[in-house]
C-alpha cells in the first residue's frame, strides 16, 4: 500500500531539518522506477555540492505535478508554505518588474522545493546579495539537429582554450541532455547586458576558429548542422539547469560537472540521479574550487567593442524582452527577405 506521507531528517546549520515528504512512492521517472522519496534521498546525498553550486542565487523552480510525463510549470515567486527557514531575495525582471525568488541555503531547501514536485532547478548567474551583477560567465552549447554531444566536446574544448586567452577558468558541466555548458568565475562587477556581449564576444571568436561546427545565428534556419553559441542563456532571467540538477527526461539524467579530462568518451546519460551520489563520494566535486579566483570580463568587452568597430552590432533577444538598444529586427530571415522582383 502506498504511503501518504514520510519525513527525512536532514543536518542543517542550526541542527536537524525534518521535511515532510507527501506521497512518497509516487513514481517521478517512470523508466527506471525512481519516486519522488528517492528524488529527495538524491538531493540529500549530493546536497553540499548541489548547494554551493546553486546556493546563495535567486532559483525558478521548475515543477511537476505528476512526474515527467505531466503538465509543468515554473514558480519564480517562493512557493506558499515555504518554511520559516527558506528565504528570498527581491530581483528585477527583463520588463522592470520587480519580484521576490527563492534562495536555497542548505540541502534541506532543495528537499523541500522537491516536496513541492521541484524537479529541476535553475538557479540565476548572480547571487542574492547582488542580483543584478551575474559572478558567472556561463555559456551553452546547444547541439543542433544533426549533431550531438560528441559534436559539442571539440567546441567546449577550444571553448575553454579561449577562455585561458582571455584570462578567465573554465568549469564544464553535461546539460543532461545532449549539450555542454562552460562557465567561468567573474567579479560581479559588471550588469548582465555586459556579461551577455563577452559571451557574444567569446562566441563570434569560437565561430571565427570552427566556422564549419559552430555557429552564433539565431534563427535555426541559418544554423545547419553545427553546434549553437546560445549567448541569449546570459540574459538576466535566463538560466540553465543547475549543477547536479536532475532533468526532466526518461533517463533521469542530472547536469553534471565533470574535470576537463573526462569531457571526451563522457555519456551523458550514464550521469544520473541513481549514479551521480556514488560518483560524487568516489571521485569529489570538480567545482568544489571555482569560486576560490574569480576572472575579469575586460578583455571580452574589448573583443565586443573590436567586432563593433568592424560593422558587427548587437544580437536579438528573446521574443518576450523589450526591444534593445542596437538590436536588429525580430523578423525571420526568410520572411524578412522580399521576393524577386518586388
Amino acid at each position: 500500500m502506498a504511503r501518504d506521507a514520510t519525513t527525512i531528517d536532514i543536518d542543517g546549520p542550526d541542527g536537524t531539518r525534518t521535511v515532510r515528504i507527501s506521497s512518497p512512492d509516487r513514481v517521478v521517472w517512470p523508466v527506471p522506477g525512481i519516486t519522488k522519496l528517492e528524488l529527495a534521498e538524491y538531493l540529500v546525498a549530493v546536497g553540499p555540492a548541489f548547494v554551493a553550486a546553486n546556493g546563495d542565487r535567486p532559483v525558478s523552480l521548475e515543477r511537476f505535478r505528476d512526474g515527467i510525463g505531466g503538465e509543468s510549470f515554473f514558480s519564480k515567486n517562493p512557493p506558499k508554505g515555504a518554511p520559516e527557514w527558506v528565504r528570498d531575495v527581491m530581483v528585477t525582471y527583463p520588463s522592470g518588474r520587480r519580484h521576490p525568488q527563492l534562495v536555497i541555503d542548505e540541502p534541506a531547501g532543495a528537499v523541500w522545493a522537491a516536496q513541492m514536485n521541484t524537479i529541476v532547478f535553475h538557479p540565476w548567474a548572480s547571487r542574492a546579495g547582488a542580483p543584478d551583477l551575474p559572478d558567472q560567465l556561463r555559456v551553452d552549447l546547444d547541439p543542433q539537429p544533426g549533431t550531438d554531444f560528441a559534436d559539442a566536446v571539440p567546441a567546449a574544448v577550444a571553448l575553454r582554450e579561449l577562455m585561458v586567452e582571455a584570462g578567465l577558468t573554465a568549469y564544464v558541466k553535461t546539460s543532461g541532455n545532449r549539450g555542454i555548458h562552460v562557465f567561468a568565475p567573474i567579479g560581479p562587477e559588471h550588469e548582465f547586458l555586459d556579461v551577455r556581449h563577452a559571451v557574444i564576444a567569446l562566441g563570434r571568436e569560437l565561430e571565427r576558429r570552427m566556422p564549419e561546427r559552430v555557429t552564433t545565428a539565431w534563427w535555426k534556419e541559418e544554423r545547419g548542422e553545427r553546434v549553437f553559441v546560445d549567448f541569449n542563456q546570459a540574459n538576466r532571467d535566463r538560466t540553465m539547469a543547475g549543477a547536479y540538477s536532475p532533468r526532466a527526461l526518461p533517463s533521469a539524467a542530472v547536469s553534471c560537472p565533470l574535470e576537463w579530462d573526462e569531457l571526451e568518451g563522457a555519456d551523458p546519460a550514464a550521469f544520473t540521479v541513481r549514479t551521480v551520489p556514488q560518483r560524487l563520494a568516489e571521485l569529489g566535486d570538480p567545482w568544489a574550487h571555482m569560486h576560490e579566483a574569480s576572472g575579469r570580463i575586460d578583455v571580452l568587452l574589448e573583443w565586443w567593442q573590436r567586432d563593433l568597430d568592424d560593422g558587427l552590432g548587437e544580437l536579438p533577444f528573446p521574443p518576450d524582452f523589450p526591444k534593445m538598444p542596437g538590436e536588429p529586427t525580430r523578423v525571420q530571415p526568410s520572411r524578412a527577405r522580399k521576393p524577386e522582383g518586388d
